[in-house]
């Protein structure tokens, strides 16, 4: 009986130690670091689906804000207007009734012609008669409901001025009549406003202005109560500047002659008035404007004749003048030739001096003593170029030298050189020689001469052509004004006779297609563009909410972020605790045993069976990343569960640091583990009852300054395998394991280690440290627990996840073992749509 307790107490000892956990080879770095890449990268559509679920009323406000801010843009923004008039124009010459037509030359195109009557129509000069045609110096308006109108030809009164300071111009005076033929007039200048009550008719005085208003007949004048009338007055460069900035003309068809005059303005009347009035005004400034230009032209074509003719007569004086004195009637031609002549002389130069050379060489080959290098090879082979020397006399020497030389070695082959034979040929060869060399300084010195008399000639033509530009610049600057002055004279003969032409009589086809009318639509703005806008904005602001959201979301929220960023199995799922407001970590699972809870801790243990069997004794840590994750919780209350399933359970608080299971039982800590690992203590001693009868635990103890040594003592081992001979399970809660190691070395010697992950509080990079944890520990049994999950985050409460094999209750069961909730209030319902 001793030995069998002793063989219990060893094989304890050794599975406390971790020495019966499986081994696993350990994976490579890389192989590890691209397993861990792939199960938290690419994209999760599910998170996607649960942040646009939850943003979706955010993007419902954001485009009713959008459309809402179109409305108000609507609302706020005054109408602008646009009338349209098309014209078509034609110009005929009356010359051509009497068939000189032909002789005018148009040299510019009817795209050309159609762009100087647009700028006609938007030049000063049309301004200027607009503007005495229509009163445009002083614009009226009336306060709306919330716009500002304008009155244009429709103001109850009419307003003159005399403005002597600048300053009043674009002020806005406010106009308002209390009784019956008087007003009362505001506005406010330099800092003050002037206030006066005065009759309709009579000129007022007021600083820098005089004004007179008056009523318009058939206009009745406003009662008290109407809405205030008000009038700005304008410049003339705040008019041309508005007449810029709205009038626009266009070419619409520059074969048929045709553009269109167009303008806008936030009066359709206004503009379509405007328009009309331009044409008419255009048509006077056309007419106006062609006669004063034919004029001007003319005149001036008179003055430039005159002028013209008086210097071209002293540019052909300068001309003959020039050629008496240098003999030469074209100097470029003359450059030509002088050019040509050079090049001549130096092709005889370069042939010249190549002869010299065949005379160095001759002599050269004539003072070696052999012409020719064999028998067979003649003179003119070893010299080839002595044909271009063309001296009759030096080639039958050298042939001669030649003969004798060969003779004298056929000689001396059967004779000696003391032989009358040889000699006598020795004293011919040297008679060749002379005469040779007497041909040959002929020769040179004739084409010495020949050389120094091409430089002569080269000299001269040198000196020639260098006088030549001098000439050639006197002659150009002679010859441009005289044709110049040829060339305008004759240009404004013919302007002349064209502009005498057009004299006869020029009209103008002025047609208006489609005279402008009151817009009844704005261009300006488009509704349903505005809208468009509106309702796009409000869907991307909301989209880019959403997509901000989901790459800002580094939590878990669901079992499905659980189960892809982990190689953990996932046991179950615990839902959130919303019976009561816990302080700290409480047993419920005693008090509360249909609530969701419950059954989902019950789902849990159930899972646990298939991982370690319940009928073998257990040892089960409980860890997380970092606190608040709620391991105690989990640990309590796993353990109630366990413990009211008919085994013996006792946890231990081995986080000795900042211990927590004696606040969830409400008991003291002043002795636990820390005392019985330092053997103040006996176990039985620190063994402390719960309500539940077969659920006991041992809190922490006093914190000691070595946690971590005292867990790697002897004595933690004996004091597991001690608990294991009175507990079916030891479920353990140990530090986090993000912050401290103690936790890594409870894990090693459980049979299941537990990891916490609470949903919405833990991140998702906390996982890629779990899945660290499992390759470099080779815990092949961690599993995974979601807590304090909403109600929409998992597949169902009831179901389980370890091995796959678990069912607990199901999603239906829940519903029948729920107890029944408080409805939420208003403001709840508020804060979980907006979470």
């Amino acid at each position: 009986m001793a030995l069998s307790e002793n063989a219990e107490l060893e094989e304890l000892i050794r599975r406390a130690n971790g020495e019966g956990a499986s081994q696993l080879p350990p994976a490579s770095g890389a192989a590890q670091a691209a397993e861990d890449e792939e199960l938290g990268g690419g994209f999760d559509t599910a998170t996607l689906v649960l942040v646009a679920r939850r943003s979706l009323l955010w993007v419902v406000l954001l485009i009713a804000l959008g459309v809402t801010g179109s409305w108000l843009f609507l609302r706020y923004t005054k109408p602008v207007y646009k009338a349209a008039s098309l014209l078509k124009l034609d110009e005929r010459s009356e010359a051509q009734k009497i068939g000189i037509g032909a002789l005018k030359q148009e040299t510019a195109g009817p795209g050309q012609q159609l762009a100087g009557e647009v700028e006609l129509i938007k030049s000063n000069l049309t301004y200027t008669n607009l503007k005495k045609r229509l009163a445009l110096d002083v614009n009226y308006y009336v306060q709306g409901t919330v716009l500002e109108n304008e009155l244009y030809n429709a103001a109850p009164f009419r307003v003159q001025h005399k403005v002597s300071d600048p300053s009043l111009y674009g002020l806005k005076f406010q106009v308002s009549f209390p009784t019956a033929g008087r007003y009362q007039l505001s506005v406010k200048a330099r800092g003050q406003e002037l206030t006066g009550n005065y009759a309709l008719g009579e000129w007022v005085k007021l600083p820098g202005a005089e004004l007179r208003l008056e009523a318009v007949p058939g206009r009745p004048l406003p009662a008290g109560d109407e809405p205030p009338y008000s009038f700005t007055i304008l410049n003339d460069g705040a008019i041309n500047s508005y007449l810029d900035r709205n009038l626009e003309v266009k070419v619409v068809n520059p074969n048929a002659n045709t553009i269109e005059i167009s303008f806008a303005d936030n009066n359709a009347a206004k503009a379509a008035h405007i328009v009309n009035n331009i044409d008419s005004v255009y048509l006077q400034e056309k007419l106006a404007s062609k006669k004063q230009s034919t004029d001007s032209t003319l005149s001036y074509i008179n003055r430039i004749i005159a002028e013209n003719d008086r210097r071209l007569r002293v540019a052909e004086d300068d001309q003959q003048n020039f050629v008496r004195r240098s003999k030469s009637y074209d100097v470029k031609a003359d450059v030509g030739t002088l050019k040509e002549r050079l090049e001549e002389l130096q092709l005889s130069r370069e042939k010249l001096e190549q002869n010299l050379r065949l005379l160095d060489q001759v002599q050269t080959v004539v003072a070696r003593g052999q012409l020719t290098r064999s028998e067979n090879e003649r003179v003119s082979d070893n010299l080839p170029g002595l044909a271009e020397l063309n001296d009759p006399l030096l080639m039958p020497l050298l042939n001669d030298l030649d003969g004798q030389q060969r003779a004298l070695r056929l000689t001396l082959l059967s004779q000696t050189d003391k032989t009358l034979a040889v000699q006598k040929a020795q004293i011919s060869i040297q008679e060749t020689r002379t005469a040779l060399e007497r041909q040959l300084g002929r020769d040179r010195d004739l084409l010495q001469q020949q050389l120094a008399r091409l430089a002569r000639q080269t000299s001269e033509l040198n000196n020639r052509l260098m006088a030549m530009p001098e000439l050639a610049t006197q002659q150009e600057r002679i010859k441009r004004p005289l044709d110049l002055y040829a060339n305008t004279y004759q240009q404004l003969l013919n302007r002349k006779l064209d502009f005498s032409i057009q004299q006869a009589g020029t009209t103008a086809d002025f047609s208006i297609l489609s005279p402008a009318y009151p817009p009844a639509e704005p261009i300006s703005p488009v509704r349903l563009l505005v809208y468009a806008i509106g309702l796009a904005g409000g869907l991307a602001l909301g989209l880019g909410l959403i997509a901000t959201r989901y790459l800002m979301h580094n939590t878990i929220t669901s079992v499905q972020e659980l189960e892809r960023n982990t190689r953990a199995s996932v046991l179950g799922i615990i839902p959130t605790y919303d019976k009561e407001k816990l302080e700290v970590s409480r047993l419920v699972v005693d008090k509360n045993p249909k609530s969701s809870v419950s059954e989902a801790i019950r789902s849990i243990r159930t899972n646990l069976d298939f991982i370690s069997p319940a009928n073998k004794k257990r040892i089960i840590s409980i860890t997380s990343t970092i606190s608040g994750e709620g391991k105690t919780f989990v640990a309590v209350n796993l353990g109630g569960i366990i413990a009211l399933s008919g085994q013996r359970v006792i946890i231990l608080d081995l986080d000795m640091r900042k211990p927590k299971v004696n606040l969830a039982f409400g008991a003291e800590n002043v002795r636990g583990i820390s005392t019985i690992l330092i053997e103040r203590h006996t176990v039985a001693e620190c063994v402390q009852r719960t309500s539940i009868e077969s659920l006991d635990f041992i809190s922490a103890g006093p914190t000691p300054p070595n946690p971590s040594e005292l867990i790697l003592h002897p004595r933690f081992d004996q004091l597991l395998a001690e608990l294991h001979r009175s507990y079916d399970v030891i479920l353990i809660d140990t530090p986090p394991v993000g912050l401290v190691t103690d936790g890594i070395l409870i894990m090693r010697k459980a049979d299941v280690p537990i990891y916490i992950a609470r949903a919405n509080y833990s991140r998702k990079a906390f996982l890629k440290n779990l899945n660290r944890l499992m390759s470099n520990n080779q815990f092949t049994k961690l599993c995974t627990i979601l807590n304090d999950a909403k109600a929409n985050t998992g597949y169902g409460y009831g179901y389980g996840y370890g091995y796959g094999y678990g069912y607990g209750y199901g999603s239906y069961g829940m519903g029948y073992y729920e107890e029944p909730t408080k409805p939420q209030t208003l403001g709840q319902k508020i804060k979980n749509i907006f979470s």
